[in-house]
């Protein structure tokens, strides 16, 4: 087992590999926790603001707290645009062929659709899914599940996801693994989404992993997670008796920051490397140095984007944000806003615009720059 890391600002692998593969990246059918804009902008007063400006505008409108477990946001792009945007990182920065595996949340439809539209293509059909655990909930990468059953297994993940039972976990990952071409990932094992603690998270990965070790094939460095936190990932790879895999966790218009680099042909070569020889390359992209505070706020300014052209026609920011209410089912907050946005909130998207002018990101990178020295 061998898992070797690259890093593209020191020296280039292109002369060793002619294969780039983007793995776990989200498309527009991904839902995202509004969380994610509470973590990506911590530490940034008037983010608060905005925060409880809107819950309080819910709350005006509806008489009822906003629970943003039923509150989400969707990635700008759709799968088409999220495959050329990897796809064109990989020819054009690496000078390799691309293999792209786009894995939303809990759904395939990604990888159907281009499969249908673009049948010339090698796209595996992939998903992130959510695997409740006990106190917590983890990530599971499925690359390319079986075309013709995957919209039957994303069924049966959903009702587990929905109901839990270990032992029915267990019979999934069998059910995937059994296929020689599908690939199972632990994603950022280290990162603790439910604020569950570190050591009960810590214990929750040992117990995970003792349950479910044998069924996975990889554990992932995420592109958008710490270095420091991708060191304890390769930790528990470590102890597993896994190789590492890359992930980049795209979900805005930055390509993926960390790949694979091989010399398979096809998606299936590629996983037989990882599964049978377990062999993996890594290169990490140069946008991996840049401050990931930084990174995640100009995410978070492509939520607060504009887009005309969007593929689904969600051309101002407040209609690709929703929330769900057992009395109005599934609305968008400009459904639910009207033309009446609050005020604060309208300030906190003009911030976020200014992202777009050269000398504010020059100075913000300043600002949040910090030397990491990238030893696993």
């Amino acid at each position: 087992m061998t898992s070797r890391l690259h890093f593209l600002w020191e020296k280039s692998p292109a002369a060793q590999f002619t294969t780039g593969v983007s793995l776990h990246s989200h498309t527009l059918l991904s839902r995202e926790s509004l969380d994610f804009i509470q973590r990506a902008t911590r530490g940034i007063p008037i983010v608060a603001g905005a925060s409880k400006s809107l819950e309080k505008r819910y709350r005006e409108l509806k008489n009822c707290d906003l629970d943003l477990r039923r509150a989400w946001w969707t990635p700008p792009l759709s799968p088409r645009q999220a495959f050329d945007l990897e796809s064109s990182q990989i020819s054009n920065v690496l000078g390799m062929r691309p293999m792209v595996s786009l894995s939303d949340h809990d759904d395939v439809a990604a990888g159907l659709q281009l499969r249908a539209i673009a049948p010339d293509l090698d796209v595996p059909v992939s998903v992130e899914w959510t695997v409740p655990f006990r106190r917590t909930f983890f990530h599971i990468g499925v690359h390319g599940l079986p075309p013709e059953h995957a919209n039957l297994m994303m069924s049966e993940m959903r009702r587990v996801t929905a109901s839990p039972h270990e032992d029915e976990v267990e019979e999934l990952l069998s059910w995937f693994a059994s296929d020689p071409a599908t690939l199972i990932v632990f994603n950022h094992p280290a990162w603790d989404e439910s604020h569950s603690g570190a050591r009960v998270h810590r214990d929750h990965v040992e117990d995970f992993l003792g349950l479910y070790r044998h069924l996975l094939h990889a554990v992932e460095l995420n592109g958008l997670r710490p270095w420091k936190e991708n060191r304890l990932a390769a930790q528990v790879a470590e102890l597993a008796g896994l190789p590492l895999i890359s992930g980049g966790d795209r979900h805005g218009r930055e390509p993926n920051a960390c790949v694979n680099v091989t010399n398979a042909r096809t998606f299936a070569e590629f996983v037989a490397e990882i599964r049978s020889d377990g062999h993996s390359e890594i290169v990490f992209m140069p946008q991996y140095r840049e401050s990931l505070q930084l990174r995640l706020i100009e995410n978070l300014a492509e939520v607060l984007r504009d887009d005309p052209d969007h593929a689904m026609g969600w051309t101002t920011w407040s209609s690709r944000v929703f929330c769900e209410s057992d009395e109005d089912g599934v609305m968008s907050m400009a459904e639910l806003w009207g033309q009446n946005d609050p005020s604060i909130v309208n300030h906190f998207v003009h911030l976020m615009s200014l992202l777009r002018f050269r000398h504010v990101k020059s100075a913000l990178r300043y600002a949040l720059n910090s030397n990491v020295n990238y030893v696993l």
